[in-house]
């Protein structure tokens, strides 16, 4: 049976063949194919759950962050397997709220059936970095079907790239999966996952404007051992972006677009050290994206981006279908050159197919001082999406480029 994202009928966690419910007075679940809302009694031996109604939310419009955090501090200061339940066919309001760890259970299930929607007032946003915090909890999930609307639209327009909202960030969570769940229209980045270690995220989907500022999908940063697997994204900027401190990140099953598409980088901005190293992104279908699989770092920087697979993916009229770039400046004035560079090294791109919405469909443009080495291409065939002709050659520049199978010509 094939598995479709944010299909909450996939999302057993709970019981092979049903979901749970929580009841105030005994804080235990039921089984109960059909209780997502109901409140009926459980064995002590069940697994204790904690719903955010009987803390107090109320799911009028008004702010439940007070019962939400209620519900996280009887949960985090219990032992075993303990539920959140956020129930279905209700749109809870928050105010920006950290949940923190380390907690006494072995692990948290924040189970979201219904939905979560940002506060509108930007100015009760005291930290306007955050909105939802996950910090220092190990073996967490997130799950349930259910959605996290960050409100972008009183956002976007006041987009400043100082102070960005987070929608939702995990911070030095180990063991954590993230699965079945929509993030929608995040304030900027829909979900940041940062300094965290053996991470899933998995059957996503993620979307917010392609006009909207700044909305990156999934964006990983410091983190070893990450899985994102069979999600779609659509966004504002990059579907994904992978940046220093991360290793061992392997991204496969994406569609992506719109947005920016699926992005190492930017890395040394500021002239900082940066390292990431052992990303693998396949089978992955990118749509009307402005760029394809990008590599990107600044001048000035230090450090590496090193082993790296691209393979397996489909481009759709993507404008950038491969790219590298280690001139890359995001401002309005021209960025000073530089003589140092992050070092790209041993990259694959392998088995990519597909239509370019420009006649040059690959770019790599390396640093004069340390050029991008061991930069292979396997059975590469890139298409103008109008003419249908050939332009999978590269615009080379200081690169080391090797190429296989099938490919229309080296760099030109």
């Amino acid at each position: 049976m094939k598995i479709y994202p944010f299909d909450p009928k996939y999302d057993h966690s709970m019981s092979p063949n049903a979901y749970y419910e929580t009841n105030h007075q005994h804080g235990h679940i039921t089984h109960n194919r059909h209780m997502k809302n109901s409140h009926a009694y459980a064995p002590r031996s069940s697994p204790r759950a904690f719903n955010v109604n009987s803390f107090g939310a109320k799911a009028n419009g008004n702010d439940d962050s007070e019962a939400f955090m209620k519900a996280w501090e009887a949960a985090c200061s219990s032992k075993g397997t303990v539920y959140i339940v956020v129930p279905e066919n209700r749109d809870y309001t928050l105010k920006p709220v950290k949940f923190s760890g380390p907690c006494k259970s072995s692990l948290i299930v924040f189970k979201i059936f219904g939905k979560i929607k940002a506060w509108e007032n930007p100015s009760d946003y005291k930290e306007r970095r955050f909105w939802i915090v996950f910090h220092t909890v190990d073996n967490l999930r997130v799950e349930g079907g259910g959605r996290i609307d960050g409100n972008g639209k009183i956002w976007w327009p006041k987009s400043c790239k100082i102070n960005p909202e987070l929608a939702v960030t995990f911070v030095e969570c180990n063991n954590l999966m993230v699965r079945n769940i929509r993030l929608e229209n995040a304030q900027q980045m829909h979900m940041r996952i940062q300094e965290c270690e053996n991470v899933k995220a998995l059957n996503l989907m993620v979307t917010s404007p392609g006009d909207s500022p700044n909305t990156d999908g999934i964006h990983v940063t410091g983190t070893r051992n990450i899985l994102i697997q069979n999600s779609i994204i659509r966004t504002g900027d990059d579907c994904i972006s992978i940046v220093s401190g991360s290793e061992n990140v392997k991204a496969t099953g994406i569609t992506c677009g719109p947005g920016h598409g699926i992005s190492i980088g930017s890395l040394g901005a500021h002239n900082s050290e940066a390292y990431v190293s052992n990303v693998v992104v396949s089978k992955a279908t990118l749509i009307g994206t402005t760029n394809g699989v990008r590599i990107k770092t600044w001048q000035g920087g230090h450090g590496m981006a090193k082993n790296i697979i691209f393979q397996d993916i489909l481009m759709k009229n993507v404008t950038n279908p491969i790219i590298i770039n280690q001139d890359y400046c995001d401002q309005t004035k021209a960025c000073p050159e530089q003589k140092s560079a992050v070092q790209v090294s041993n990259v694959l791109y392998k088995n990519i197919h597909g239509t370019s919405s420009r006649p040059e469909a690959i770019k790599f443009e390396c640093s004069k001082s340390i050029p991008c080495q061991g930069i292979s291409m396997q059975n590469v065939k890139l298409v103008d999406d109008i003419t249908k002709q050939d332009v999978s050659k590269a615009s080379c520049s200081n690169v080391k480029l090797k190429t296989s199978g099938h490919h229309s010509s080296l760099c030109t």
